[in-house]
């Protein structure tokens, strides 16, 4: 089903010199073949103040994206899937962030592990790796789950932050043990059908590849992906992780966006309360990390750009998505792009979502930045896909 058009705001003339900025930074990322195609969507709690689309869904010739054309989420699943679950789990006195994660998953067992809260998984300080590459073994999925479930602490918990797609894991089989349901039938029936996100999905079906944008060239799988998941883990576990596996819209991406900026609630259906969402969105210990629950928030080298400030929150995908969210300025940043067609090796991203960023913060809040840049040198405008 392709979603009903957004309603048309009065275009401003501040958000049309807007506009201009960011197709001219996408279309000069098509140039520099930092992506085929990508969309940028900028908007406010009420909807899309500008939406601008640059290149084609491939290199070959294709359709342009729009904003209803599906995107491999990557890690953005973290936050539009698994923190949403979490979010809910929490709000109900189901889940305790602060119960050892055994409670829930008693037969993740080894050495130190009883000592790994809920909380330390969801803040990235759990102790474990980053990832492992079990797809390389072509298990079935149970049994390349039981390796993730075996898998050993690198480290105690809470000792540093490592960014970890294990955690991630573990976090989904944490929401189907505590509700009962599959991770993708949990947030089909509770986050995104409620919110009006109908496209969003693992597994697409066939019937929708004409509006997906093709990934990588895989070495491992021997094809150019269109419609399955880029991630090669989440691949080997099935397609549905908590960690990837999502493709989503702008057209979806807004409604969240609009979710989080309207206190948890959009056109009556309701994701968490207000006082839930300030609680995953906040930085847990800014001496220690970025990280919120779930979610990050602006650094010195992150996506969100030179004059983005908490208690902005967002994240980033491999594939080259991302989304950043300020309530202070009732803003959401959104930019999907498939950075990894034809192959990963394209590292040309990061400078584009900084710009993306930076361009919409320059345009809207004027005083905000000049205030910043008068202040202390700008952080480096680095970032990883």
């Amino acid at each position: 089903m392709v979603p009903a058009a957004q309603p048309v705001r009065p275009v401003t003339a501040q958000a049309a010199a807007l506009r201009d900025t960011i197709q001219a930074i996408l279309n000069r990322g098509v140039a520099d073949s930092a992506f085929p195609g990508a969309i940028a969507m900028i908007g406010t709690h009420a909807g899309p103040l500008v939406t601008v689309a640059a290149g084609h869904l491939d290199w070959a010739p294709s359709p342009v994206p729009d904003a209803n054309t599906l995107w491999d989420m990557a890690s953005l699943t973290k936050v539009i899937g698994m923190t949403s679950a979490m979010m809910q789990l929490v709000e109900s006195g189901k889940v305790d962030l602060d119960a050892p994660v055994q409670r829930y998953l008693p037969e993740w067992r080894g050495p130190n592990k009883d000592r790994v809260t809920v909380r330390h998984l969801i803040t990235h300080q759990s102790g474990l790796p980053a990832f492992k590459q079990y797809f390389k073994l072509n298990l079935s999925p149970d049994s390349t789950l039981r390796l993730f479930f075996n898998e050993p602490l690198d480290t105690l918990p809470g000792v540093r932050m490592v960014y970890s797609d294990i955690g991630a894991i573990l976090l989904g089989k944490i929401v189907e043990r505590v509700s009962g349901e599959t991770l993708d039938g949990y947030l089909t029936r509770h986050v995104f059908e409620p919110l009006g996100m109908h496209d969003t999905r693992y597994r697409p079906p066939a019937t929708l590849i004409a509006r997906i944008a093709p990934t990588e060239n895989d070495p491992w799988r021997g094809r150019h992906l269109r419609g399955e998941v880029h991630d090669e883990n989440a691949a080997a576990l099935g397609g549905v992780s908590g960690h990837a596996g999502l493709f989503s819209t702008a057209h979806d991406l807004d409604r969240l966006a609009r979710v989080y900026l309207n206190g948890g609630t959009l056109d009556g259906a309701r994701l968490a309360s207000a006082a839930t969402i300030r609680q995953f969105t906040t930085v847990w210990d800014s001496t220690f990390s970025s990280r919120a629950l779930g979610w990050d928030t602006p650094s010195a080298n992150s996506s969100a750009g030179h004059f983005m400030t908490r208690p902005a929150f967002g994240h980033t995908g491999f594939t080259g998505t991302s989304i950043w969210i300020a309530p202070q300025h009732d803003l959401y940043v959104i930019l999907l792009t498939n950075r990894v067609n034809p192959t990963r090796e394209h590292s040309r991203i990061g400078p584009v979502r900084v710009a993306v960023a930076d361009a919409a913060m320059r345009a809207l809040f004027p005083a905000t930045v000049k205030a910043l840049q008068g202040g202390a040198a700008s952080p480096s405008s680095t970032s990883r896909p």
